[in-house]
């Protein structure tokens, strides 16, 4: 990390790992003391508490970055957003799609309760991934053999969820780029399937199962594609920290659920289909850089996220001095080296956060053979790893 960036990222560092232990220990204690007496009482409490914490990720994007998710759907869409439970899917496109469903679940007035399904190791990262954990986002292993009963019973657990939620689910299984593009566009090719231009092929075992389990309680699935216009940048998680802006576009289609085929088979196709036409939107997309068939929708920049920002930097800054008041850590050579080593602590694993983002580490799906035996339909090894 170079200096320069570290001058920046290391005193956020400090303040989102501070504010953020202090987060996950009031998750721990509510867990521990109230969840086994009333879940529905955790989970609106965690709500807020996660948010304390998840703000100053919406506020890096909002205030410090200044990036712009632009939002682009119909009134109707737009007013039932946060106000009903969802199954939302959408295109693995940049680093941080998970961080601009976070903004666009903050201005519905749901991110406390927004969900994800995440692979497995995102629930060690410190502090973020341990709110999520605690926050009952569902984590994977990528075998289906496993991933299965995981999977429905994080679904059955959300059925007395108190407060609408949105589970988000990248179907495409990783994040987009060129290499992992050429991979599907060999595989589409040899299988008969629609061979994408902008999107990978969708592993649809984990959206059926997803389908299957939340049909009686869901009542709607939002399609959201992201698109970056072609004179701005790519946002990643380290231009986020150098405060470089950038805009996202965000095309969201609402689909009634109980509107979706019976079969898993038909349910699977839709999906497929979906992202054919997801394909065909991004090169709309790409020729008149805008999603022009639907309505740019006003979301504001809101300012809650700055205020829970400005007041986790007083409460550390305050608990800093008292502290160094107290302890006199910085009066020797022992304190000194020991301040030392926590900064590096904290450089370090804002690195490995940084790391973790970015698409070209995410693990690409294997390529199935170019004969399978039934043509059109992934091989055995594929369909292990669609989820």
């Amino acid at each position: 990390m170079a200096i320069a960036v570290a001058v920046v990222v290391v005193p956020l560092g400090v303040l989102f790992f501070t504010s953020g232990l202090v987060v996950n220990l009031i998750q721990a204690l509510c867990f521990v003391l109230i969840r086994p007496i009333s879940k529905s009482t955790y989970r609106r409490i965690n709500r807020v508490v996660a948010e304390l914490l998840w703000l100053e990720l919406v506020w890096l994007v909002d205030w410090w970055a200044g990036v712009k998710v632009q939002i682009y759907t119909d009134k109707e869409t737009f007013r039932l957003m946060g106000k009903e439970h969802a199954l939302f899917i959408c295109n693995h496109r940049s680093d941080i799609d998970w961080l601009v469903g976070w903004v666009m679940a903050q201005r519905s007035g749901c991110l406390g309760s927004t969900l994800a399904v995440m692979k497995k190791s995102s629930k060690f990262l410190p502090v973020i991934g341990w709110s999520m954990w605690f926050s009952e986002y569902l984590f994977l292993e990528r075998s289906w053999a496993k991933d299965e009963s995981t999977l429905k019973s994080g679904i059955q657990r959300l059925k007395d969820y108190p407060q609408p939620f949105w589970l988000a689910l990248f179907v495409e299984g990783t994040r987009f780029t060129q290499a992992k593009l050429l991979a599907a566009q060999e595989y589409a090719a040899s299988t008969g399937l629609h061979v994408p231009r902008n999107v990978l092929i969708p592993r649809t075992k984990g959206f059926v199962s997803s389908v299957s389990h939340m049909r009686s309680f869901v009542p709607a699935i939002y399609d959201g594609t992201v698109a970056i216009p072609k004179n701005q940048p790519s946002p990643t998680m380290l231009r986020l920290f150098k405060g470089q802006p950038s805009v996202v576009h965000v095309h969201i289609k609402r689909h009634v659920m109980k509107e979706l085929p019976e079969t898993d088979d038909d349910v699977a196709q839709w999906c497929r289909d979906l992202f054919v036409a997801k394909d065909a939107l991004i090169d709309k997309h790409i020729a008149e850089d805008t999603f022009g068939d639907q309505e740019l929708q006003d979301t504001g920049r809101p300012i809650k996220s700055l205020v829970v920002v400005i007041s986790w930097s007083c409460l550390l800054i305050f608990g800093a001095i008292k502290f160094l008041q107290w302890s006199a850590l910085l009066s020797s050579w022992k304190g000194i080296a020991f301040s030392a080593i926590g900064l590096a602590i904290v450089t370090f694993l804002m690195h490995i956060l940084i790391q973790f983002s970015q698409s070209e580490r995410s693990n690409p799906g294997k390529v199935a053979p170019a004969k399978p035996k039934n043509a059109g339909e992934p091989s055995k090894s594929e369909q292990d790893k669609q989820h």
